[in-house]
């Protein structure tokens, strides 16, 4: 229910448990689908990639908090995530964390918003090798009023080409990370719109949305994913498992003690790898 968007406090009256206890168990899954996160989630291609950021805050709204988001386009995986200030350091964290799981087998496409600080960290850990896309909107009475597309980094007939290679993006856009955002809105009670449920500690929100990327990458059919009558997950589109897990294959998997799971991710990775060595 948590990662369905229902609060602790709707989860105790539904149950009729403890409040205490939805928070212990919500943060030892938590504890157990970062874990998996870690070890599962690599090996994928990078592609395409959009990112921007959720804006919310914790413990107060005079102490703002911002969530920065990522997704693979083409497998629609929710690659990275990073829970902090609007700053620097915490967009070259998220950039890295991508870059640390994922293969690149060609210059990847990046589009971002106006974010200063974007085109600083794709020119420190890529230099010279992505092409970067930058999409501005003007807002006026909560409605956009122009949309600037432009290309920071790379040469427009590398653009072109990323363009004409991708399954899903005709022009610079920013449209799949922000129905991203709008799932994890919606997943999430603590960053739904005029709620109470506002998370009073940044370490709280961190480990929902580890579950929650879990959960989203793992577990739920993404429906843009159907293909005939199978609905793939995007870590199925991506590569990194041929089936659907459950929860309870996860937690089972994390209390396994690391071991058997750090043996299991290794030789996936190695298997996974060595496909992509061929395929390039």
């Amino acid at each position: 229910m948590c990662v369905e968007g229902v609060s602790k406090s709707s989860i105790a009256r539904i149950m009729k448990i403890s409040w205490n206890t939805v928070a212990r168990w919500e943060e030892r899954a938590a504890a157990a689908a970062r874990e998996f996160n870690k070890c599962m989630t690599l090996s994928y291609e990078l592609t395409e990639l959009q990112l921007d950021e959720i804006r919310s805050f914790s413990g107060g709204k005079t102490h703002p908090m911002w969530i920065f988001t990522s997704i693979v386009v083409w497998s629609r995986l929710w690659a990275a995530t990073t829970v902090g200030r609007r700053t620097y350091k915490n967009t070259y964290q998220l950039l890295a964390d991508i870059l640390k799981s994922g293969v690149i087998l060609r210059a990847p496409f990046i589009t971002t918003d106006g974010f200063e600080y974007y085109g600083r960290a794709i020119r420190e850990l890529l230099p010279g090798a992505c092409i970067h896309g930058q999409v501005i909107k003007q807002w006026r009475k909560n409605r956009v009023a122009s949309i600037t597309r432009s290309l920071r980094s790379g040469m427009p007939n590398q653009l072109d080409a990323a363009l004409m290679n991708s399954e899903d993006s005709e022009i610079i856009n920013t449209s799949f990370v922000e129905r991203l955002n709008l799932t994890i809105r919606r997943g999430c009670a603590y960053l739904q719109r005029k709620t109470p449920c506002h998370s009073r500690r940044p370490e709280r929100l961190a480990d929902q949305l580890e579950l929650l990327r879990c959960y989203y990458n793992f577990v739920r059919p993404h429906r843009a994913l159907k293909f005939g009558g199978i609905t793939r997950t995007p870590a199925m589109q991506a590569g990194i498992t041929s089936r659907p897990w459950t929860f309870r294959m996860i937690f089972m998997a994390a209390h396994l003690a690391g071991s058997v799971l750090i043996w299991v991710c290794v030789s996936h990775r190695t298997i996974r790898q060595s496909s992509l060595a061929r395929a390039a």
